[in-house]
């Protein structure tokens, strides 16, 4: 079989989930080769080689974290070019579309986008894609060059699957567009304790139904209840009740956690198509007529300020 490039997503070393992911993917169509840049690959090195890298390539440089996604590119293409993958993995994040995008043109490659799973063909990976406000399912695969795919967060579980991991030295050089967008500034996004929007395995959204930004604390108390992470649609964005970086959507962000649960979401398209590929849906809305209950596995017909407390302290009692 042949190599397959996986770029890791991390924070100064600590490998985020999709990455883990997208090694259990790769083992599917071949051997996986993790591309760690930046600081923190002697640490991640351990982790990674458990989860199924046969090899490692490191590179550390101040342009990885002084400069915008350009020179991870660079490292990209230095590592396609020293390895000749049949395919490359990346997570699709919006930094990872923007890598893969550019890697692509690069190469000569064909590149797919938010794909949900990547299985083995004769001719090549396939990839799974769920399109078009997720009302159709896709599978295609890449005829041109090398494929380049981004996976969306949860599309894979997380398997140990123990390799030699072998850490080699990556020579990159950067190219005159490398130094072009720098990083003047950096704020620390506030920690809630909770998952990560776009990796949570179970994500609680409240709507238009929750009727102001105070009463969001009781759909922060089910996702608490649950470890989950908390989601808001359009409607309660734009009125100013919950951060934008919350919203799910077409126009924020696409998630697909093991468990999504809509309170007083209506369910328009601009909604669906963010949230429509989780893989059991839960919705609360008092509008039997609502579109959401079209797509959901189990619907409560109620209002969430009667449904959602006693869902939440029944959690908890169990959880006692």
């Amino acid at each position: 079989m042949g190599e397959v490039l996986v770029y890791v997503d991390h924070v100064d070393g600590a490998v985020r989930k999709p990455s883990l992911e997208l090694l259990t993917l790769a083992r599917r169509i071949g051997e996986p080769v993790a591309v760690h840049l930046g600081p923190g690959a002697e640490s991640a090195a351990p982790l990674l080689a458990e989860h199924g890298a046969v090899k490692i390539l490191t590179a550390d440089a101040d342009e990885f974290a002084d400069y915008l996604v350009v020179p991870k590119v660079d490292a990209l293409e230095a590592a396609a070019r020293a390895v000749s993958p049949v395919a490359v993995l990346v997570p699709s994040s919006g930094e990872g579309k923007e890598i893969a995008a550019r890697l692509a043109l690069r190469l000569g490659s064909g590149i797919i986008t938010d794909a949900v799973d990547v299985e083995g063909g004769a001719d090549g990976p396939v990839a799974t894609q769920s399109v078009f406000a997720a009302a159709f399912t896709t599978r295609s695969r890449i005829t041109t060059g090398v494929p380049v795919i981004t996976v969306k967060p949860n599309s894979a579980p997380v398997e140990p699957a123990p390799a030699a991991g072998t850490v080699e030295r990556l020579t990159v050089e950067f190219g005159p567009l490398a130094t072009g967008t720098k990083v003047t500034a950096r704020t620390p996004r506030e920690s809630t304790g909770r998952p990560e929007l776009t990796e949570a395995a179970i994500v609680v959204s409240g709507g238009r139904g929750v009727n102001g930004a105070d009463n969001f604390a009781i759909i922060e108390a089910l996702a608490d209840s649950l470890g989950a992470a908390v989601g808001a649609s359009r409607a309660a964005v734009d009125a100013g009740w919950y951060p934008h970086t919350n919203q799910v959507g077409q126009t924020g962000k696409s998630v697909s956690p093991q468990l999504y649960i809509a309170n007083g979401i209506s369910g328009a398209i601009q909604h669906r198509a963010g949230m429509q590929t989780s893989k059991t849906i839960v919705a609360v809305n008092k509008d039997a007529e609502a579109p959401i209950f079209e797509l959901v596995d189990f619907g409560v017909v109620g209002d969430l300020f009667d449904v959602v407390p006693q869902l939440t302290e029944e959690i908890n009692t169990r959880k006692g």
